[in-house]
């Protein structure tokens, strides 16, 4: 389904990126990475203009198209306490100035059937004190993505996945923090792959601006003080 395809990762040298690169490869897909890690494609910052426009570049002088772009790369998580003007401005760019330029750069490239996954989170609906540069990057690319699809509708099919907890190590959990979930588990990123992969095939055609959240169903579970043996330790101060 997807021999000789050109796929775009951005942050695809560890974690959910990764695995989602060696996915595609498995299933004989050409990969681009672009990664501040060592890769085999393409090393850079994807909050940087110019680098950008020189990946794109070289992708397509390599394929001369694109058939699917992951946008992938993570975003700083700092709050508010002590995120700086410079650093907030930095998440933003990585987590989402960046999807929208590659985007724009890729757009006269990308083949019949091609799409786009974007990674968002389950922060884009809920949060943690003191993580309001992640957040704020999540929940922006979350309502990119329904913007892209129409904006790109006929062309190119733009879906978002929102995972929750994630060990990329692939620790398997015991006790407490495998039975809050409502899966039983802590997810991995296999869990991601599969679901990207699959946004990206034939079999998800009539899927656009849509976002599939992958949490175990952790934010469909209702919690309250004294309930199921929840009880809260502290409050905010």
């Amino acid at each position: 389904m997807f021999t000789d395809q050109v796929v775009v990762v951005t942050g695809g040298a560890k974690g959910i990126g990764k695995a989602v690169a060696g996915e595609f490869r498995k299933v004989g897909a050409h990969v681009c990475i672009i990664d501040l890690l060592p890769n085999d494609y393409f090393v850079g910052d994807v909050a940087d203009q110019s680098v950008l426009e020189t990946f794109a570049r070289k992708v397509i002088e390599d394929y001369g198209h694109v058939d699917h772009l992951i946008n992938n790369a993570l975003p700083l998580m700092k709050g508010i306490d002590a995120c700086s003007y410079e650093e907030f401005n930095y998440a933003l760019r990585v987590g989402l100035t960046a999807p929208f330029y590659l985007t724009k750069l890729f757009a006269p490239y990308f083949a019949p059937g091609g799409s786009i996954v974007n990674i968002s989170s389950s922060r884009d609906r809920m949060s943690q004190p003191q993580t309001e540069s992640y957040t704020a990057a999540k929940g922006g690319i979350s309502a990119l993505t329904h913007a892209l699809a129409v904006s790109l509708a006929g062309r190119v099919r733009v879906n978002s996945i929102s995972p929750g907890w994630i060990d990329t190590d692939y620790t398997v959990y015991e006790g407490p923090d495998a039975f809050q979930q409502p899966a039983g588990r802590v997810g991995n990123p296999m869990d991601i792959a599969n679901m990207v992969l699959y946004l990206c095939s034939d079999k998800a055609g009539f899927i656009t601006g849509e976002n599939i959240c992958i949490d175990g169903g952790m934010t469909r579970q209702m919690i309250y003080h004294n309930n199921f043996g929840w009880t809260l330790q502290g409050g905010n101060t």
